[in-house]
């Protein structure tokens, strides 16, 4: 007997896949299709928005409308379609987006040094001033 679970979704092929089946239903000139692209992404973002607002019953007339389920599928829906949306810009996304998450970890791992660098120089700051605010400006 078959085993009856599917095989896991490779990310790239899939968007490959979908962006060519999108590709093959164009109505627009390319310009235009990219565009619409990205305000495909806008749409989608807006979803997200107004699954929060309903997980949470933020509008009074509607009450809960949604699940935190619900936004999490929204939320997969807008990286869906930001990668359809990179790969229209580019045929290599994969590298687009590796060359980006690099730099962003970088950014990331440079500030996060940066304010442990801060914290120390602020920390011997403030220990100095309390050794010149001692009688004799000896340590205690």
């Amino acid at each position: 007997m078959a085993d009856p679970t599917p095989a896991p979704v490779d990310l790239w092929q899939t968007v490959a896949l979908l962006h060519g089946w999108l590709a093959s239903h164009e109505r627009h000139p390319p310009e235009e299709t990219l565009l619409l692209r990205m305000l495909k992404l806008s749409e989608e973002v807006g979803e997200v928005a107004q699954a929060v607002i309903g997980a949470t019953g933020q509008n009074p007339r509607k009450g809960t409308t949604h699940s935190w389920d619900d936004v999490q599928s929204e939320l997969c829906d807008v990286v869906i379609t930001a990668l359809v949306a990179l790969r229209t810009l580019t045929p290599e996304p994969e590298k687009v987006l590796d060359e980006r998450l690099r730099a962003v970890v970088a950014r990331s791992h440079a500030t996060q040094a940066a304010q442990t660098a801060h914290a120390m120089q602020t920390a011997q700051t403030a220990q100095a001033a309390e050794i010149q605010e001692r009688p004799g400006g000896l340590p205690g």
